[in-house]
């Protein structure tokens, strides 16, 4: 966590689906949370204005409790599964709910939007910052499938983006090292970090290490685990629910200060019962 001689912070960001995910987030001290729902099975989607609005109420009570600022509420805006080309309405719905969502007093929203040619869609994401009125933006996964993610990049930070979340391109972001480390050079250097560089995609606890090595500016995962549940064929099946699953978080939280004490995490013996990370977006 060195960048030359000075000390860095990286944050951690949960990607949560309920309000319980939201306090297993602020036990262990996470920067923000990103809010969606069917994270396993889409990548995740724009959660309900009643999901956000107890999603703030649980991360202001336990900001109060601790004597802390609350964890940062930000919310995916992301209205269908499948790729990042949209059309008008969609882009008119997806505006529609940035606006909801900071109004109801979301810290920042998650979005991301390419043209056909597999570029960022200038128009699409100026509209989607304007939106935010000032509030943080962050450009999600898509840019995992931009043709050029630097230019992307200088694009984004040009268009007022806070952040972006990418795997490096690759399946798990511990896979996409060196891309991974590009980018975050590029955005310390080159752009003077007008933007930050988050790392997330399919990450583990003994991931961290890597990541923060490669100077990212925060670690994105979502500690899940699934509650098997059959509600048989009117519920979809026997699937089940995912949810956070605070042993994942603790642990992963501690992969953090690990990597900022120069000291390795060693992960849990054996795989566990749980299917940890994150898809498309998320």
């Amino acid at each position: 966590m060195q960048s030359g001689a000075q000390r860095r912070e990286v944050a951690l960001e949960l990607a949560v689906q309920d309000p319980a995910g939201v306090g297993v987030a602020a036990d262990v001290g996470a920067r923000r949370v990103e809010l969606c729902v069917a994270l396993g099975a889409t990548g995740g989607l724009t959660p309900s204005a009643g999901l956000l609005d107890a999603a703030l109420d649980v991360a202001r009570a336990a900001g109060v409790e601790r004597g802390a600022p609350a964890v940062e509420v930000h919310v995916l805006v992301r209205p269908r599964p499948g790729g990042f080309t949209y059309d008008a309405v969609d882009l008119d719905l997806q505006v529609r709910d940035v606006r909801s969502a900071v109004a109801a007093g979301a810290r920042g929203v998650v979005v991301g939007a390419l043209d056909a040619a597999g570029r960022v869609d200038v128009a699409a994401v100026r509209a989607l910052v304007d939106a935010a009125a000032g509030n943080e933006v962050t450009f999600h996964r898509a840019l995992d499938v931009v043709t050029d993610p630097v230019e992307a990049l200088d694009l984004l930070v040009d268009l007022g983006v806070a952040r972006v979340l990418t795997s490096g391109g690759a399946p798990r972001s511990v896979d996409g090292l060196d891309r991974l480390r590009a980018l975050a050079t590029h955005a310390h250097d080159a752009l003077e970090g007008r933007i930050q560089v988050m790392a997330g995609g399919g990450v583990r606890p003994q991931d961290v290490g890597a990541l923060v090595a490669a100077g990212v500016d925060a670690v994105h995962l979502s500690a899940k685990r699934t509650v098997h549940d059959d509600a048989g064929p009117g519920g979809g099946g026997d699937g089940g629910f995912e949810v956070t699953d605070p042993g994942i978080a603790v642990v992963a939280r501690a992969a953090l200060d690990a990597a900022a004490s120069g000291h390795a995490v060693r992960p849990p013996d054996g795989p566990g019962p749980h299917r940890v990370g994150d898809d498309a977006t998320g």
